[in-house]
């Protein structure tokens, strides 16, 4: 089958043209693509908001899983036929963040599939160290899940969440979703706060409380699930400003809260909760390399079961159908684009 890629050219609309298959570069792979997920910043990038970043036309997508197809030279560990996921992120290996281990947040940080070349296409020549093995009991199919699944891990180790906590998680999107699924899995109690009645009622499919911050007293409904203790942890996933007056509110004394969400403004902040209870405040930026490890561990081993929240699979060629299911659809967690790899 010749090679394609979907190109992003505006407008809420891709072009599908002739892929390339090209020898991958010294310390490079080339991977023949599987599946590719549509995240919420692809949403964005679908919705023209990042245009000038993204520079249409271009092939974006990040979320994937593939085969190696070939190795360049000096790539050692890895070789054709081997099942593997991306950690999407070219960090430049020399700069404060990236010396002190935290290359995830390297002050040159650059995001594959956004700030470069992606992944929808049928071939994708990547740098070897961006690279995890997929073990042979989990599918290509919920290998495009690990990436925003090594986010909801490294959210939950940010906030040092143990089992037999309380978490409550403000956003029941595919991210709170993902985040509610690790903190089941370690052993943690979970409460989602949503307003949509599809996202509520996936949470509790999937083993979580769900309680409306629209129609119930939100406050009212962690004191009386703590016995007045308040959330252990508060996962601020929503990126709206009543979370952020929400979040103050329902943590406990000496309650850790999470900002995992990007908000689109400056939010406004109740200092006084932190001096009063000694709250305190993590950001949580993407992952690192054991988030990866521990998604794609907490999958083989059953622990989370990443199927549900697969919507809609399309094939490289009608990617606009699997974008368009995304669009305002909150019953759509995850459109996976096939194309091309399978297991």
């Amino acid at each position: 089958m010749q090679a394609q890629a979907a190109q992003y050219v505006g407008n809420k609309s891709f072009e599908v043209v002739e892929g390339r298959c090209e020898a991958p570069a010294a310390g490079e792979v080339r991977l023949k693509v599987g599946y590719v997920g549509i995240c919420g910043t692809d949403m964005h990038i679908y919705h023209g908001v990042m245009d000038q970043r993204v520079q249409p036309p271009q092939v974006v997508g990040h979320e994937m899983s593939g085969v190696v197809d070939a190795v360049g030279e000096g790539v050692e560990g890895y070789s054709a036929g081997d099942r593997v996921v991306v950690r999407p992120l070219d960090f430049c290996g020399d700069c404060p963040a990236c010396n002190e281990g935290h290359s995830h947040v390297c002050h040159n940080l650059k995001f594959m599939g956004i700030d470069s070349v992606g992944a929808f296409q049928s071939f994708w020549n990547v740098k070897a160290r961006t690279l995890h093995k997929l073990p042979e009991n989990v599918s290509l199919k919920q290998g495009a899940l690990i990436e925003p699944l090594a986010v909801a891990c490294h959210d939950i180790s940010r906030a040092r969440l143990k089992a037999g906590e309380k978490a409550v998680i403000l956003g029941g999107g595919p991210i709170g979703q993902l985040v509610a699924q690790v903190a089941l899995g370690i052993g943690a109690e979970v409460m989602v706060s949503e307003p949509s009645p599809e996202r509520r009622a996936f949470a509790e499919q999937t083993g979580a409380l769900a309680v409306n911050p629209l129609e119930q007293d939100l406050t009212a409904a962690v004191e009386d699930w703590t016995q007045g203790k308040g959330a252990d942890v508060v996962f601020e996933v929503s990126g709206v400003q009543p979370a952020i007056d929400a979040m103050t509110e329902i943590a406990a004394v000496r309650g850790r809260i999470c900002m995992v969400a990007i908000h689109s403004q400056k939010p406004q902040l109740d200092l006084f909760k932190f001096f009063w209870r000694e709250l305190e405040l993590v950001g949580a930026r993407v992952y690192e390399a054991q988030d990866f490890e521990q998604a794609i561990d907490m999958v083989a081993k059953g622990k989370i079961d990443l199927v549900p929240f697969i919507s809609k699979v399309a094939q490289l060629n009608d990617i606009g159908s699997a974008f368009a299911s995304m669009d305002g659809n909150p019953s759509g967690m995850k459109a996976l684009v096939a194309c091309g790899a399978e297991d």
